[in-house]
């Protein structure tokens, strides 16, 4: 098994504690909603922190029906979620599974920094291409600056 890791940073205008709550602890109210093209509902099995498993089930004519997370860490103080992606997606024949780390920083000017960490665990000798890395990134990119082009027009919402 092999691990390749990629990161990434985002500024974001919107304060560290806003953008967790509606990003990460409001994420299955929000998402379908504001992604209704890519999200159709979000599922929390548990409490909805460490344990609890997400399941995400996306819109149809996609290449994927679902996809499952489980909630490893869940640090409201310091705007931090950790958590792996079980089923679904990429998993399968060559990826065993995907860990993601997002922590929401305060950044001088009232913002964010929102740093983001994905490990992919790869079954034997695989190797991840540029183009599935990059993939990757763009997805959790577009996803967060979804969220903050929401908030921004919004700005009493998750306030």
């Amino acid at each position: 098994m092999g691990v390749t890791t990629i990161s990434n940073e985002l500024n974001c205008p919107i304060p560290p504690a806003r953008i967790f709550k509606a990003a990460v602890l409001d994420a299955h109210n929000l998402l379908p909603k504001i992604l209704p093209d890519k999200i159709k509902s979000i599922e929390v099995q548990g409490s909805g922190g460490a344990g609890s498993i997400k399941q995400i089930n996306l819109a149809d004519g996609g290449p994927f029906s679902f996809i499952k997370h489980r909630i490893e860490e869940l640090d409201e103080n310091n705007f931090k979620c950790k958590f792996t992606l079980i089923e679904g997606a990429v998993i399968g024949e060559k990826i065993e599974k995907v860990v993601d780390t997002v922590q929401f920083v305060a950044s001088a000017d009232g913002g964010s920094i929102i740093k983001v960490t994905s490990e992919f665990f790869t079954v034997g000798d695989y190797k991840m291409g540029e183009d599935e890395l990059q993939k990757g990134k763009e997805m959790a990119t577009g996803t967060f600056k979804t969220v903050e082009g929401y908030l921004l027009e919004n700005p009493t919402a998750y306030a």
